[in-house]
């Protein structure tokens, strides 16, 4: 396999050949791995990238054009894409407020570190449960996997094997009931 060039391997990996794909890993997974690390400087979401980069080169039926460029300037520019998404991803999750009150922010001895915002967010949990109710599984699943699993509105596409325009759909109809219902659960509450 290391006689080939990139291009053959590209190839080979698009045809499901497994060992071509260990030999672009071995010929650029330190680069990839290095390259993520400079971004996220945090070995474990690193290691996440270049497992999502070498996923994404096994999975993804449109791939390399050699008329483009370079293998490497390609894999590169797929390791930043990654690499902007993850650190995107991880900001969101790391904003928003989650429904699990075992996974909201604590000090040691478990008492909130700042008594009025740990309020407010235990209203807004308790208020986006209720709410929830109105929604179907569907919606839902949809939200969590936007907002919550932090995976973009074409992967969801992807993965549900949906037209990228019906998916938006969804969301817009789903977050415009969960507005409804939020409006009229704080209207009812004041």
């Amino acid at each position: 396999m290391s006689h080939l060039t990139d291009e053959q391997l590209i190839g080979q990996v698009g045809m499901r050949h497994r060992p071509a794909l260990e030999e672009l890993y071995d010929r650029y997974g330190k680069l990839v791995y290095s390259f993520a690390m400079k971004s996220t400087r945090d070995v474990q979401s690193t290691k996440e990238i270049v497992q999502a980069v070498f996923v994404r080169l096994w999975t993804t039926e449109s791939g390399y054009d050699p008329g483009k460029g370079k293998f490497v300037n390609w894999l590169l520019t797929m390791t930043r894409n990654l690499t902007i998404d993850h650190v995107r991803k991880e900001s969101k999750h790391r904003r928003t407020v989650p429904l699990d009150a075992s996974a909201a922010p604590q000090t040691d001895g478990g008492h909130w570190s700042d008594p009025e915002a740990s309020a407010d967010r235990l209203l807004l949990r308790e208020q986006l449960r209720e709410a929830y109710r109105h929604l179907s599984p569907h919606q839902v699943q949809l939200l969590e996997q936007l907002y919550w699993q932090g995976y973009t509105l074409s992967e969801i596409a992807e993965t549900n094997r949906e037209p990228l325009g019906t998916v938006k759909s969804r969301l817009h109809q789903t977050l415009k009931i969960l507005r409804k219902q939020l409006v009229a659960i704080r209207e009812e509450r004041y």
